[in-house]
């Protein structure tokens, strides 16, 4: 099916595949059944002005967030249907949890990409919708539109993990002019004792998120 659509015959596919892991832009699985994307090409990624400027604006915000609220915290923007993870900061308490540089996730499924999707123009939204995977029913996108459309009005988004148990992840949007550009987001963990309570801490992540809006503003 892949070599079809490319339109390209296997030994062209195969030597294609030789050379980007030659250059170290793919590796292959620990099972050896396939190849995944290695940290090569999302360094250049990450080379994009507009991503530089963000990250230089964001990370002393994120890093003070992280030591008042007492808990982790990363920043996410959209790629191709998902979201990835560009920069993060772990908590300095003896209990915390972390998302790895490089993480990536279907955006439907995620409480950064809600907040990335719903800060979107109709425009945008409608070509985001052609990239997620696995596509999604009518049903399916009207229920996420509808999430979406509640968490602008709110202006964030909190809700239990549906990946960990015992976190609940709660993100706000960094702006750029009229759009999100980014998604703050910290995976609140329910230790006991917590340096700051969901609701405060939602409070604070906020503001971050306003703070580095305000200084992109600036900075452009």
């Amino acid at each position: 099916m892949i070599v079809q659509r490319l339109g390209r015959s296997t030994g062209e596919l195969f030597r294609m595949v030789q050379v980007l892991e030659y250059r170290r832009f793919i590796e292959q699985t620990e099972t050896s059944e396939g190849y995944r994307l290695t940290g090569r090409l999302f360094a250049l990624g990450m080379d994009q002005p507009h991503l530089k400027t963000l990250l230089e604006v964001a990370l002393p915000v994120i890093r003070q967030l992280s030591r008042t609220i007492g808990q982790s915290c990363h920043i996410a923007v959209h790629s191709n249907g998902q979201i990835i993870v560009i920069a993060r900061v772990e908590s300095n308490e003896q209990i915390g949890f972390t998302v790895r540089m490089g993480y990536t996730r279907a955006l439907q499924l995620t409480v950064s990409g809600v907040i990335l999707y719903a800060f979107q123009n109709e425009a945008i939204r409608t070509q985001w919708e052609r990239l997620l995977k696995p596509p999604q029913s009518k049903t399916q996108l009207a229920a996420f539109r509808k999430r979406a459309d509640e968490v602008r009005l709110r202006g964030f988004e909190r809700a239990p993990s549906s990946f960990v148990a015992g976190i609940t992840d709660i993100s706000a949007p960094i702006m750029n002019g009229e759009l999100a550009t980014a998604a703050l987001t910290v995976p609140f963990v329910h230790s006991n004792p917590v340096v700051m309570s969901e609701g405060d801490a939602a409070l604070c992540i906020k503001a971050a998120a306003r703070q580095i809006s305000a200084d992109l503003l600036h900075a452009d």
